[in-house]
């Protein structure tokens, strides 16, 4: 049975702040930013946006009526959790009144979760080859004010319908995972941003990616001319593009270099406007490569490194089908071109605004810019999300 990608929607924080600006307030080289770290602007969201109303508005995009009859469980991968107990996606099932037989999960593992949640996926449709898993990845990285990570923030959201004979692309039987027991990234329950060992972090992307690429090799007598474009987990651009340099060997012709490096630059035009995403940046990398290559052709097979900090890995593949291209946006850089740029001191005032709760448990926030959904009121300890009418 084929089943893979059938459709894939995409929502980011309606604010962007420009990191030329950025690089000016914290007295630095802009071009640390925009060619250090391959980046620049990055997704801002306020308060009033969280991972369900990100998830809502990039699912709701691709879902049409049959969708919502037909999905039998909602997967919800994040690192930036709302809540210990109840999972976002349950949330999610409500705001785009999927129908009600449906099973709903939250996903953890750092960046690496919505890998897991597409295996998880396709094991559940290879059991039940009627269904249709919606598969979410939903996050806000967010650094500390004036921290080393502050220009990697980003917000956003990859939705992903996954079924049987999808229209987009095959996942294969060839996945290779990695675990290693490594503190480079990580947020305890009493904090509210990541501890992170920077330095320590992109030494273990690369040497998770490199033999994990090693191991897969092994398994499946694959070579990287194999591939027509790789995608990867990108915490900010630059490390990816040292990741597909890793891949490369004395025996890759130059010519197969060139078109996977440009390929590669596709796949980076959305990261570069966004900034992390976490669990979906892989995902948003996918989808700007689809959106954005135009040597890619059905039939062809596409590389995907996912990493999640602390760590896991894995490289597995997909394939295009016929007619892919009819799922896609024909212009998804206006949608990006719609967000509001605010000014380093309103990104600051977005960045510390609370939401402190009364003794009865209730909270009421600010007007704000937000997708289809926004977070409207706490009332006794209860998130209330409404859908905009504009």
């Amino acid at each position: 049975m084929k089943i893979g990608i059938d459709k894939i929607g995409f929502a980011t924080g309606r604010y962007v702040l420009n990191m030329d600006q950025l690089a000016i307030a914290r007295q630095t080289d802009p071009d640390k930013f925009t060619k250090g770290l391959m980046l620049d602007r990055i997704s801002i969201t306020p308060i009033t946006e969280d991972i369900v109303t990100l998830a809502a508005t990039a699912a709701e995009t691709i879902l049409d009526q049959e969708d919502k009859e037909k999905i039998d469980m909602v997967i919800l991968a994040t690192e930036s959790s709302i809540d210990q107990s109840k999972a976002a996606s349950v949330y999610v099932h409500h705001l785009l009144k999927i129908q009600p037989f449906a099973r709903s999960i939250e996903i953890k593992e750092a960046c690496y979760s919505a890998t897991a949640a597409l295996d998880y996926a396709k094991a559940h449709i290879s059991l039940n080859p009627d269904s249709r898993v919606l598969v979410i990845a939903s996050d806000i990285a967010k650094y500390g004010i004036k921290s080393a990570g502050e220009p990697t923030q980003g917000s956003g959201s990859v939705a992903i319908l996954v079924k049987a004979d999808p229209a987009i692309a095959i996942i294969n039987n060839d996945n290779v995972a990695q675990t290693r027991d490594v503190m480079d990234f990580w947020r305890p329950n009493y904090s509210s941003t990541p501890y992170v060992n920077g330095i320590f972090s992109t030494k273990q992307y690369l040497d998770s990616l490199k033999t994990t690429w090693k191991e897969y090799q092994s398994r499946q007598k694959a070579q990287v001319t194999d591939f027509a474009a790789f995608c990867f987990h990108i915490p900010f651009p630059k490390l990816a593009f040292k990741g597909l340099n890793k891949l490369f060997d004395k025996e890759t012709p130059a010519e197969h270099k060139k078109q996977l490096s440009s390929a590669f630059e596709a796949s980076i035009t959305y990261s570069r406007q966004v900034g992390n995403i976490y669990t979906g940046s892989l995902y948003m990398s996918l989808l700007s490569l689809l959106e954005n290559c135009q040597a890619l052709q059905s039939g062809d097979k596409i590389g995907m490194f996912s990493y999640g900090s602390g760590a896991v890995s894995e490289i597995y593949s997909i394939q295009l089908v016929d007619g892919y291209q009819s799922r896609l946006e024909a212009n998804r850089q206006a949608y990006l071109d719609q967000r509001q740029e605010i000014s380093v001191n309103d990104y600051e005032s977005i960045f510390y605004a609370d939401n402190p709760v009364d003794q009865e448990g209730n909270a009421r926030f600010g007007d704000y810019l937000t997708g289809t959904f926004a977070l409207k009121a706490i009332q006794e300890h209860q998130r209330i999300y409404e859908k905009n009418d504009k």
